[in-house]
């Protein structure tokens, strides 16, 4: 199976405190790759650099054949502009912690901006396509609603649509249940494990393990900035020999 994101050597530091340190991690086109460790492992961090939403220290981080973020001439790379990272971005969904939908649009205008601004589709088009993720998403009918008339778990599901909008080969998931109420966590993980067999590449940060076991291909399991351990999900959550691997999910089942 073809690489869909290749990550060699990341690195990455705040305030000159190392988050990412040599982080190499090949993800399958159609895969899911789940992301755990302990909070200030540098998950988020990562998934962050993949859409160069954090510009990297050292590495280089390829989807498909193409640098993201930069251009290499020779031995150098230079960093791309503004515009030529948007375009990147457009294949590369991501759905945060917090929703981040404008409050002040409704949910069709939400999920249709970017594709009228970015794909160039008519406001006819994008309305149709965002009416069809919708049902997907168990939201049909509820294209006028106001994002404060929403639970969360339906704001996550509106911010997923929006991500399919833009027909992206990856999505990047953020912790994208942590921020609901225990009872609308299973709403969201649903609508991921739908994905899951759509043959888009999935990348999750995530702390439920049961859904993790269930739907992943492969685990990745950072500590302290580095990957300690990669494979499938069951070899990781019940073989693992590695210490820290079977602590954390002791801790967390």
């Amino acid at each position: 199976m073809a690489e869909a994101i290749q990550l060699r050597n990341i690195t990455k530091k705040f305030s000159g405190n190392p988050i990412l340190k040599g982080v190499d991690l090949d993800i399958p086109a159609g895969s899911v790759t789940v992301i755990l460790g302990p909070s200030g492992s540098g998950k988020s961090t990562l998934l962050r650099c993949i859409n160069h939403l954090e510009k990297l220290d050292g590495g280089t981080i390829r989807i498909g054949e193409a640098l993201v973020g930069y251009r290499q001439k020779g031995e150098y790379l230079y960093e791309l502009s503004d515009r030529e990272v948007a375009a990147q971005r457009s294949r590369i969904g991501m759905v945060f912690q917090q929703f981040n939908l404008f409050p002040h649009r409704t949910v069709l205008q939400n999920i249709i901006d970017a594709p009228m601004r970015l794909r160039k589709k008519s406001r006819q088009q994008a309305s149709e396509h965002a009416r069809q993720l919708l049902k997907q998403v168990g939201l049909g009918g509820r294209e006028n609603a106001w994002p404060s008339q929403l639970s969360g778990g339906q704001q996550q599901r509106v911010a997923i649509a929006r991500a399919l909008a833009m027909e992206p080969e990856v999505i990047l998931f953020d912790e994208p249940t942590s921020a609901l109420d225990p009872e609308l966590v299973g709403e969201v993980l649903q609508v991921i494990r739908q994905l899951a067999h759509c043959g888009i590449t999935l990348v999750v940060v995530t702390h439920e393990i049961g859904f993790a076991r269930e739907v992943a291909d492969q685990i990745v399991f950072m500590d302290e900035g580095q990957i300690v351990a990669c494979g499938p999900a069951r070899a990781i959550l019940e073989a693992s020999d590695n210490p820290r691997v079977r602590n954390f999910i002791a801790t967390v089942l």
